[in-house]
């Protein structure tokens, strides 16, 4: 079982990776893809929300067939449809031909998304101590992987249909390489036993009780609230750090991408470590205070007259948010073990609407404030979350079941 184990952890690293990476290969492909297509930035912006609203039918449709099927079956069908709709944005000749392969593109990540999540839980029930974070930290370093052999691949002159279909190629065989190593689905059984703050478990109280199939709880419905905020201000970081950096500050074009560059760097390093220290401290409070440690870096960004002062706040920033987001996806999956797939589906889905609307809402924000005191609305977001933390204890959390004990200690004996 621990080999098996193993290797699944290793297959589900692999299928964020490759997720990562897919995305990243189109985002790198943006502006060439939009001088072919011929469109101008503002259609383009239109057409980016198709694929918005393709993932998100995605992670609602997926969710209940992950939890029917398994995730066996469910992870290597959207990864292989993820990876074949990258083809399309690249043979996208107008402007209707794009959307349809933005809705398409959408839809599969928004699948592999939800069902790789899902999976994620499964691994980490096995282990019996948070692994999730770890799960998304290789996300953004298949981000960086996508980033550079585009890099290459643009230098090179390829066009955007010969790297995408290569990388599509590629997708596949990783999907092939990895599905047989995905753990089987496991039969629903009782609830487990809820946690408090530091880990301690206890036993679960009739609120802790799973809702009728069909009804998602009311605890769900907040901790994807929570995602909402967080990931809106995750979004806030991707779009408005540099030009943050730019317009307030007035710094060079190359300094500003540091902003960037320190927000995304810290938010992966942090995510790596995550995992240990929610095993020690449990995942109240990696929300509580790692959202507190945000807001404060975040205001610092707001009010600093100092461009190294605004770097440090984003990469403060960055840290402080980097392992709450994987604690909200553990604890949904982990609340019902029949419902981990519809779960983990609505607290994604509500997060990914939040980080595409996090550009909506500041850039109206600028009409009537400047750009650095809009921050202030993130920053209210992870001030309520540190508030709301607590929501994470009536949702039952393997990850933080494992304390001193035995069971601890033999978990963080295996090998990674």
């Amino acid at each position: 079982m621990e080999r098996s184990l193993r290797a699944a952890r290793i297959a589900t690293f692999g299928f964020f990776t490759l997720n990562g990476f897919v995305m990243g290969m189109w985002v790198v492909h943006i502006p060439t893809v939009e001088h072919r297509v011929g469109i101008s930035h503002a259609v383009l912006g239109w057409l980016l929300l198709l694929l918005g609203g393709g993932a998100f039918a995605g992670m609602q449709l997926v969710g209940p067939l992950t939890d029917r099927l398994g995730a066996r079956k469910v992870v290597p069908a959207s990864a292989a449809l993820c990876s074949a709709a990258l083809i399309l944005p690249g043979l996208a000749t107008e402007a209707w031909t794009l959307a349809v392969a933005l809705l398409v593109f959408g839809f599969g990540n928004g699948c592999l998304d939800v069902s790789m999540n899902t999976h994620a839980v499964q691994v980490e029930r096995g282990y019996e101590r948070p692994v999730m974070s770890a799960f998304h930290a290789f996300f953004s370093v298949g981000g960086v992987l996508a980033a550079l052999v585009g890099a290459r691949t643009l230098s090179w002159n390829w066009s955007a249909a010969l790297t995408l279909t290569s990388v599509s190629v590629f997708g596949l065989a990783v999907t092939v390489l990895f599905t047989p190593a995905l753990l089987r689905p496991e039969p629903a059984g009782a609830p487990e036993a809820t946690t408090d703050e530091a880990g301690a478990g206890r036993q679960p109280s009739p609120a802790d009780q799973p809702a009728p199939r069909g009804k998602t709880p009311s605890r769900i419905w907040a901790l994807a609230a929570l995602a909402f905020m967080l990931m809106l201000c995750e979004g806030v970081a991707n779009d408005w750090s540099v030009l943050g950096l730019r317009e307030v500050l007035g710094a060079p074009a190359a300094t500003a991408a540091l902003a960037y560059g320190a927000f995304s760097t810290a938010m992966t390093i942090g995510r790596l470590l995550t995992d240990r220290v929610a095993a020690r401290f449990g995942p109240v409070a990696i929300v509580r205070y790692g959202t507190s440690l945000a807001a404060l870096g975040l205001t610092a960004v707001a009010l600093s007259p100092w461009i190294p002062l605004a770097l440090v706040g984003w990469t403060v920033f960055g840290i402080g948010l980097s392992g709450s987001v994987p604690q909200l996806f553990s604890a949904a999956g982990h609340a019902d073990q029949g419902s981990a797939g519809a779960n983990v589906s609505r607290v994604a889905g509500l997060g990914y609407l939040g980080m595409l609307a996090g550009p909506a809402i500041i850039g109206p924000m600028t009409h009537f404030l400047p750009l650095n005191l809009t921050f202030f609305l993130p920053v209210a977001f992870c001030v309520i979350a540190a508030c709301a933390a607590r929501i994470l204890r009536t949702a039952s959390t393997t990850a933080a079941v494992a304390s001193a004990g035995p069971v601890h200690e033999r978990a963080d004996n295996q090998p990674a």
